[in-house]
């Protein structure tokens, strides 16, 4: 298959105690091999706690709201418009600092698994734990 549309009705939508996961394109749904890309919605005070993708690169895109960001120890609040790089392995967090829910666009490659997601939490390890 050279390519799939997916109307936002048929993206598989995750919810989670900090938000909401839109699975735009993974392994399951479009047959992707490179590219996992997830809608992501953050409510208010909450967010995706420290953890990191030991095999994949990340990007972060904000479409609407603001979010303080994590790279390791260091953080920012970026907003509509702004984007972050993260790297294989790197310890990054995303909470959103605002009182309407923020949307982000993430994007992570290479595919890991039949999920096409790599994930491991570290948030309560040290000195994860202590940041926030």
């Amino acid at each position: 298959m050279t390519g799939k549309f997916v109307p936002s009705s048929k993206a598989e939508r995750e919810q989670l105690d900090w938000g909401v996961l839109g699975w735009l394109s993974r392994p399951a749904n479009t047959g992707t091999t490179q590219l996992v890309v997830i809608e992501v919605e953050l409510m208010p005070g909450f967010g995706h706690n420290f953890h990191k993708h030991p095999d994949q690169e990340e990007v972060i895109y904000v479409i609407d709201g603001q979010i303080e960001q994590w790279l390791e120890k260091n953080s920012r609040v970026l907003q509509n418009g702004d984007s972050i790089f993260i790297g294989a392995d790197v310890v990054h967090a995303s909470f959103n600092v605002s009182d309407k829910p923020a949307k982000l666009l993430a994007i992570l490659g290479p595919c890991m698994g039949e999920g096409g997601y790599e994930l491991v939490e570290v948030f309560e390890q040290e000195p994860w734990k202590s940041l926030r």
